[in-house]
């Protein structure tokens, strides 16, 4: 008998029904934007070429949702900056209203620490512990250095900042301190017994004091998540929808957490450019985005390939350069921009030459119309514009160079700040050790001796008395000076505080130890200050301000905030590092010589690479005009002057791609 055939109805999946949106995303939207927007379900990789909307699709996707019935609060979009998110969000309330503001976003960082206060019981945990920046942990780490002998002079050891790097490297690479020592510290070999016990005493003293530092927001969270299966489901509970921006920065624990995070549902769409992963000096690692797939067995993966920021010689040259990886997503980025402008390599003599060039078209491009502001100078390595500087000055041209110390970093801001952490949380003796340090005739012995008495005391500002006399304080400069900050210390306790009015006092205080330590300068730190107290008006919570300052701290100090600023603004000249996520109308790339990009000390295929990419960002930074320059005769120190060839990551590319020009001087009449 014949077989029976029996037919089966092919299933179609119905369009969405674009009626019941209020926002018209086709319209809106791209084709491949619209795809990642429409996606509702299961874990997506955007692969987002440099100026291809990358953001506008994060946007669109919060607001899509939204509008398909996704509470907003069971979204969560985790940036690297908090300044990305909150644009973010408030693109997204233009779009959808108030629900916006229900959206949880915010930085890895920050997300941690919010979940860490609220659900760290289980991890042994208090609310208010203290948060550490690089200079504590640095600090910490002398201080246990010190008590291990392991700082004396008969003997050298490793300095404190490079103990911290080590430590943190490890942990940003969730690997073993040991493991990281071998990799990447071979030379502190000798030391690696005396490195792991400060290592672990220094996890000892964080716990008994309640102290986190940047690594140990992300490290206790994933620790919370894998070992307390209801803070584990509760998450999993509120946050069903997970987007990540800039998932190329991710370094191993942050792809941990995402996996975490979104173990359940698997509801989890990262968003990034594998051709832009450029900092793994951080920790960053170039395999989350190139595994992405394997993690997420079964995830979508969608390119973004249009790009409305530069013109298509600028991104013929981009595609070229990165073309030649060997490991990528490949992708090919286009615009519908007009325009035949071509990139330009620019060879000159020497090192003054090449600034001079600069200095001269940059003027001319001013002459043509285009703001100093629409002008940067981008670099390898910060020391690669010291000439370039000089010749800036000497032509009147104004310029902000990206970098130096920030706001928060200065000494007399965290001066501050000591007060306001032992108020928070009376264990920091980080802290502790700061404010002693402040007051007349405590030295740094008897000082660690009080702290020992009093860290983590019920009423601090008496334990800090009986410190004192026990510790033997007998001068009286010293007795006054302990009685002064234990009255300071009370009077900051008291109940229904505002940090503003906190601030405020701890500034009376502070004010006559700030002129007397720092004579020279004093009021510019005075308007720091000044600046901070307009910070601290924002805060009706201490604990809040001072997890802001510690995660998201302002960047600059108000003495150059405040600095005469010419009205066509400045050009900006900056390492390519920081200029990442910025565009200008004409961008100068100095020193593209090989040796000095890539620089010498990058000589593995990992390292090749990653300067490979660093070149794609510099050059996709430009809108219209892109001109990469390296001098023909170099100064190498060993050898003297060499002939400059070009990086060998333009060397090898067509005329028709990258034209030549060389700089010839004219000769004075």
């Amino acid at each position: 008998m014949a077989d029976r055939i029996i037919q089966l109805k092919k299933t179609v999946e119905a369009a969405p029904d674009e009626s019941r949106y209020r926002i018209k995303y086709a319209e809106l939207l791209n084709a491949a934007q619209l795809t990642a927007v429409t996606h509702r379900g299961g874990p997506i990789l955007v692969i987002a070429g440099a100026g291809s909307g990358k953001t506008r699709t994060l946007i669109y996707r919060v607001a899509r949702l939204i509008e398909s019935g996704v509470p907003p609060g069971a979204i969560l979009l985790l940036t690297f900056t908090r300044r990305a998110a909150q644009e973010m969000l408030r693109r997204v309330g233009q779009l959808v209203g108030d629900r916006g503001g229900e959206v949880a976003g915010g930085t890895f960082h920050s997300f941690a620490n919010t979940i860490l206060r609220g659900h760290g019981g289980p991890i042994g945990l208090q609310p208010n512990f203290t948060i550490l920046d690089r200079g504590d942990m640095e600090d910490v780490i002398n201080l246990i250095r010190t008590r291990m002998g392991l700082g004396s002079k008969e003997r050298r050891f490793p300095k404190k900042g490079t103990l911290a790097e080590a430590i943190s490297m490890a942990r940003n690479k969730n690997r073993a301190l040991d493991a990281e020592l071998e990799a990447d510290f071979a030379h502190l070999a000798e030391y690696r017994a005396e490195i792991l016990a400060l290592a672990a005493n220094y996890d000892s003293y964080k716990r008994e004091r309640g102290l986190l530092d940047y690594d140990d927001l992300l490290h206790r969270l994933a620790e919370l998540i894998k070992h307390h299966a209801p803070t584990r489901q509760r998450l999993a509970d509120t946050f069903r929808y997970i987007m990540i921006d800039e998932y190329q920065d991710t370094n191993a624990i942050q792809a941990e957490l995402v996996r975490l995070l979104a173990a359940t549902h698997r509801n989890v769409m990262a968003v990034g450019d594998d051709a832009q992963s450029i900092y793994s000096f951080r920790g960053a690692n170039f395999r989350n985005i190139m595994d992405f797939p394997k993690l997420f067995e079964g995830a979508k993966v969608l390119k973004l390939e249009e790009n409305y920021r530069s013109l298509q010689g600028i991104l013929d040259l981009a595609n070229e350069v990165i073309a030649r990886a060997p490991e990528k997503y490949t992708k090919a980025l286009f615009t519908r921009r007009a325009g035949d402008l071509r990139p330009l390599l620019v060879r000159t003599a020497d090192e003054h030459t090449q600034s001079r060039f600069v200095a001269q078209r940059i003027l001319e491009l001013r002459e043509e119309g285009v703001e100093l502001g629409e002008i940067a100078v981008l670099f390898r390595s910060s020391f690669h514009a010291f000439d370039l500087e000089l010749e800036l000055q000497r032509r009147d041209i104004p310029f902000v160079k990206r970098g130096g110390f920030k706001f928060i970093e200065t000494a007399h801001i965290k001066d501050v700040l000591a007060h306001l952490r032992v108020v928070a949380n009376p264990s920091d003796a980080v802290s502790w050790l700061r404010m002693l340090m402040l007051a007349k005739g405590v030295g740094h012995r008897r000082a660690e001796r009080m702290i020992e008495e009093m860290a983590g005391a019920a009423a601090p500002e008496r334990a800090l008395g009986a410190a004192a006399a026990k510790a033997g304080m007998r001068a009286a400069a010293a007795v006054e000076g302990c009685a002064r900050l234990a009255a300071l210390i009370g009077a900051l306790r008291g109940e229904g505080r505002r940090p503003a009015d906190q601030l405020a006092e701890v500034m009376d205080y502070y004010g006559p130890i700030l002129r007397e330590a720092y004579p020279d300068d004093y009021p510019k730190r005075e308007r720091d200050l000044e600046h901070f107290q307009n910070i601290a008006e924002r805060y009706r919570s201490l604990e809040s301000m001072l997890a802001d300052m510690a995660l998201e701290p302002p960047n600059d100090s108000i003495g150059d905030v405040l600095a005469t600023a010419p009205e066509e603004g400045y050009v900006t000249l900056s390492t390519i590092h920081s200029a990442k996520g910025l565009e200008w109308h004409a961008v100068f790339v100095i020193w593209a010589a090989d040796g000095r990009f890539p620089g010498p000390m990058s000589v593995g295929a990992e390292e090749i690479e990653e300067e490979r990419r660093l070149m794609y960002v510099a050059s996709t930074r430009a809108r219209d005009e892109l001109y990469l320059s390296y001098p023909i005769y170099m100064f190498d120190r060993a050898m003297g002057y060499v002939m400059g060839r070009p990086s060998r990551f333009l060397e090898e590319l067509d005329a028709a791609v990258l034209p030549t020009a060389l700089v010839q001087e004219e000769e004075p009449d």
